[in-house]
């Protein structure tokens, strides 16, 4: 059974500044909500996310974070060298104060597919034949490449952003060969940048503004939801949950209050019709 996991990109600015103690927190929410898998990257604020991570981190937890965005004086550049892929993973351990890591994900390789496959995939196997890191994987908000990663390499899980959603399911062949592959799969931007919280005239879908006719599909698939009495955001976080091959659903916050409302929508049970229902919209 899928569990809720808390993305950090929040903590990091990504989605507008939030200061110390509203992430502190954040983290301590998730953690009073059942929440103990926490996803991070270097690229979340430059090495912020993970620095107030590390200062809130729960006992026990599980973490995942990413290399291949490295961070350098002038921000963040792609490097995918089995030398940044190190350096990368040294400097995360001391900016969350650990010592070792569960998951590292390669982070968004899209334009640097065979350099993260011959040079930092090496590398990263060699970090989880140490310790360091206990599985390995690729996160990417396409699900082609991710496909090409798990009949090739050696991974042992696969975080996809966007591509299974209720509005858009083009990474269900992916999931599908998870599954059979015996690859785990974390799910992240199951809300497609809000769209299906709160559908409007306006609303964003994966980073820009949603088309006309996805803000309608999105509209209609609230008035279902409604009409059966749930609401769309548990639907969403229940679709993505259903699928056999996913072990985590990742939802980011930037509030406690945030934490709260994703933990109990995703705590409710909805009715497999329903979710049938709303993908036909």
């Amino acid at each position: 059974m899928a569990e809720l996991g808390l993305g950090t990109a929040g903590l990091g600015n990504v989605f507008g500044e939030i200061d110390d103690e509203v992430a502190a927190e954040v983290v301590a929410a998730a953690a009073g909500a059942g929440v103990r898998y926490f996803d991070t990257a270097p690229y979340y604020g430059f090495g912020l996310a993970e620095r107030r991570l590390g200062r809130t981190l729960p006992p026990g937890s599980f973490v995942s974070t990413k290399v291949g965005r490295t961070l350098t004086d002038g921000g963040c550049v792609f490097d995918f060298s089995a030398d940044a892929v190190r350096r990368g993973i040294e400097g995360s351990l001391e900016r969350l104060g650990l010592d070792r890591v569960d998951v590292v994900y390669l982070h968004d390789p899209d334009d640097h597919e065979e350099e993260a496959a011959t040079e930092a995939w090496p590398e990263l196997c060699r970090l989880r034949d140490e310790g360091v890191v206990s599985a390995i994987g690729v996160g990417m908000n396409q699900w082609e490449m991710p496909a090409r990663f798990v009949e090739r390499l050696d991974v042992d899980v696969v975080l996809l952003a966007g591509r299974y959603t209720l509005l858009d399911r083009s990474g269900e062949l992916l999931l599908d060969l998870c599954g059979e592959r015996g690859v785990d799969v974390v799910l992240g931007g199951v809300f497609n940048s809000g769209l299906l919280i709160d559908p409007r005239p306006g609303a964003w879908f994966d980073y820009a503004p949603a088309s006309a006719d996805l803000v309608a599909r999105a509209c209609r698939m609230r008035d279902v939801a409604a009409s059966a009495g749930y609401d769309l955001a548990a639907c969403a976080l229940a679709f993505a949950a259903a699928h056999p091959a996913v072990t985590s659903v990742l939802v980011g916050a930037t509030s406690a209050a945030q934490v709260q409302a994703n933990a109990r929508a995703f705590r409710r049970e909805v009715p497999p019709d329903l979710l049938h229902r709303l993908v036909s919209c």
